[in-house]
């Protein structure tokens, strides 16, 4: 009898303990990261910036604080003090804009080390730039306002039209579109139509503020009709096999790399460079029938600061010099057709 009761008693803490650890892990799940969340690894090699600092083209460095995932400000480039000349590009060609800018400063030694960039989205520069310059990341707020804007044709002719910018619009390289993938392909990825099949995980750029989603929508049609597009970014998104940036198409590497996704439309350059970089990533290429070509444009800020510098830069990246370096990532110099 008392070895019946001990058992008794032994079975409901037994239970009580399950129970306890179950409503444990229900809290966890409950919980931002659904209970799923990592201990940070800080891979150098993973998380930007990709470039180790050369995309910085500040001479004094100071006292170097980047820490992956945490604290890098992978967008901004240079120092904020008294900067002599200050770029807003869309984030289409973050990794050739160290080499134009070394290229640029080698023929304006008086620009050495005074050079400022950010490579946000088109989108959120624009914001940006109608709130005076000045933005916050985190705790901080500063304030720079640009000289140069750069982005696609038709955004910059927009803005011209809008009394931001100044004519002329500038094209100088086109780029085209591709599937980046982790490298061996795991989920067999052929062409665009792939991308509509359940189960795919995708990363997509975001249509709220890069233009590119409007192009990838152009090329997922002419592929599979309105359907696929609907499923890539509507469907899909809705059962969340669809991640949409929230920076922009940088964070699809990113997310490929970390097994979140098993593939993403971006440019054909952002691919290029991340093989060139060693990262364990592929593409895919799409056939010209489907493809869509973007023309990158810059033009003079309305009222910028540093006008002749501006001018000079906007025409600085038709040279040969300029477009070599381009074409190192897959752009292609625009002819005009």
């Amino acid at each position: 009898m008392k070895k019946s009761k001990t058992l008794q008693i032994a079975t409901v803490a037994a239970v009580a303990s399950l129970l306890s650890c179950g409503a444990v892990v229900a809290q966890a799940a409950d919980m931002g990261w659904n209970g799923k969340a990592e201990a940070p690894r800080y891979q150098e090699q993973v998380f930007p910036p990709w470039q180790h600092g050369e995309n910085n083209p500040t001479m004094d460095k100071g006292f170097n604080f980047t820490v992956p995932e945490i604290d890098d400000l992978a967008d901004f480039h240079g120092s904020i003090d008294n900067p002599q000349l200050t770029i807003f590009v869309g984030g289409n060609y973050y990794f050739a804009m160290a080499p134009l800018v070394k290229a640029f400063e080698k023929e304006h030694p008086a620009l050495r080390g005074k050079i400022y960039y950010e490579t946000l989205p088109p989108g959120i520069l624009i914001k940006q730039m109608k709130q005076g310059g000045t933005i916050t990341i985190g705790n901080m707020t500063w304030t720079v306002k640009p000289d140069v804007y750069a982005a696609g044709l038709k955004k910059v002719n927009a803005f011209i039209k809008e009394g931001l910018l100044q004519g002329p619009a500038v094209p100088y390289v086109t780029n085209d579109l591709t599937i980046m993938i982790p490298k061996g392909n795991p989920a067999h990825i052929t062409g665009l139509q792939d991308l509509g099949k359940p189960g795919v995980r995708l990363s997509m750029p975001n249509p709220a503020w890069e233009g590119v989603a409007r192009q990838i929508k152009m090329s997922l049609t002419k592929a599979g009709g309105p359907a696929l597009e609907k499923m890539v970014y509507d469907t899909k998104v809705k059962n969340g096999e669809t991640i949409l940036t929230h920076i922009h198409h940088r964070q699809t590497p990113l997310f490929l790399m970390q097994g979140l996704a098993d593939a993403g439309v971006t440019w054909k350059s952002e691919a290029i460079f991340q093989e060139q970089a060693g990262h364990p990533i592929a593409n895919v290429a799409i056939p010209a029938k489907d493809n869509t070509t973007a023309i990158y444009a810059s033009a003079v800020v309305k009222g910028a600061a540093h006008p002749k510098w501006a001018k000079d830069w906007v025409n600085f990246l038709k040279t040969p010099t300029a477009l070599q370096i381009f074409e190192h990532y897959g752009f292609k110099p625009y002819t005009g057709k």
